[in-house]
Parts: C-alpha cells; sequence; structure tokens
C-alpha cells in the first residue's frame, strides 16, 4: 500500500461555495483521485491534510494555526513512509489583509518543499517526491468571502509561471489546476463539485507514473 499526502487548504478540503458545508470523500478531489487510482490498479490510499486558510508560510491575523511551514516537517514525520506528496497551496496567500504575489508565493512554495525535504522521518525511509499543484486562479471573488479575497484576482497574477519556475529549479514535479478548470463559478476562489471530479481525474493521470 503507497501513500500519498494532500498537503493543502479549503480547495482541497472540500468546502462548498457560499456554505460552510464539505462534500464528501468521493466527490473532493482527493478522494476522486484516490478511486481514480485504485480502479486502475493501484494500491493507494490518499491521507488529507487540508486546513480552511492554510498559507504557504504566512500567519493569518484573526485565526491561529494557517501558516503551512510551521509543522510540516512533523506532518511528514507522522504519516511517512510517503510514495508523494502533493503540496496544493498558495490561493490564501492573496487574501485582502496579505500584500503578497506571485513571486512571493513562489517562495513559500520552497520553503515548503524544504521543510519536507528536511523532515526527520525515521532511519531507512524515503524523502518523498513532491508534486506541486499551482490552484486554480482566483477570478473576482463573490458572495460571503468577497471582502477576504478583494483584490486577490490581481495579486495571483503570474502564479503558473512563478510556480513552474521554482519547481524546475527546486526538481518537483509541477501541474498547472488552470489547465484543467477554473476557480468556482459561485464564489470566484474554491472549486466547484463538477470541477472536483475533473480535477481529481485529470492528478489521477499526473500522479500513476510517480508512483
Amino acid at each position: 500500500m503507497q501513500h500519498i499526502l494532500v498537503y493543502s487548504d479549503s480547495l482541497s478540503w472540500g468546502i462548498v461555495p457560499t456554505t460552510r458545508k464539505r462534500l464528501p470523500f468521493d466527490q473532493r478531489w482527493p478522494g476522486v483521485m484516490e478511486i481514480a487510482l485504485t480502479t486502475a490498479g493501484a494500491k493507494v490510499r490518499v491521507i488529507e491534510d487540508c486546513l480552511n486558510g492554510r498559507r504557504t508560510v504566512w500567519d493569518d491575523p484573526y485565526k491561529a494555526g494557517r501558516n503551512g511551514f510551521v509543522g510540516l516537517a512533523q506532518r511528514i514525520e507522522i504519516h511517512s513512509p510517503l510514495s508523494l506528496v502533493v503540496l496544493a497551496l498558495g490561493t490564501n496567500d492573496f487574501q485582502s489583509m496579505h500584500p503578497h504575489n506571485a513571486w512571493q508565493s513562489s517562495q513559500g512554495i520552497a520553503a515548503l518543499v524544504g521543510a519536507i525535504r528536511g523532515a526527520p522521518v525515521e532511519p531507512g525511509m524515503p524523502i518523498p517526491p513532491i508534486l506541486v499543484m499551482c490552484p486554480p486562479l482566483l477570478a473576482t471573488p463573490k458572495g460571503p468571502i468577497a471582502p477576504k479575497f478583494e483584490g486577490g484576482d490581481r495579486k495571483c497574477a503570474g502564479l503558473p509561471d512563478a510556480y513552474e519556475k521554482v519547481c524546475k529549479e527546486l526538481d518537483c514535479h509541477y501541474f498547472d489546476a488552470n489547465t484543467v478548470t477554473t476557480s468556482s463559478k459561485v464564489d470566484g476562489v474554491h472549486l466547484d463539485a463538477d470541477q472536483h471530479l475533473t480535477l481529481g481525474k485529470a492528478l489521477a493521470k499526473v500522479v500513476a507514473p510517480l508512483l
């Protein structure tokens, strides 16, 4: 049995746009990916570590524990041995209380890669390969979360290229979710149910040869 850790935020947690509800496992993209991989014959388990509001390396001034760098090495230690880590973060770096741009978010991803590779895993356990997923770019935020993400659609410009550059420099696998889906048509930030399905199936094809 191979284990994949998905380290992410609300886009992978499966929040239903404009609500505080959560899609069931088989409808959110990590679950869709696991089902597709196992249907194809892989013996794999997807471990979801997806926290609403998680940034790459920054704190949330209103909620504790949203800095993705803090404790990541221990997450790797807890779940090892791992066959793959999927890093899917960045959207929350562009919340209205932050001034960050795409380059800064990509440097956050680089720091997370370093934390994963430097994790104190047990002797003989592998340093897992890393697949960085660039999230769908923010559209104009709508609904209750609009104030939280105001301006994010402008600040995230250039994110796919910035992430791809970092992945080449650090020898990580890379997937741009923008090649298969957009952000939610409902709130402009998250993923709608049909987009989870599309993304999960697409990632299964990317992940299968990495296992």
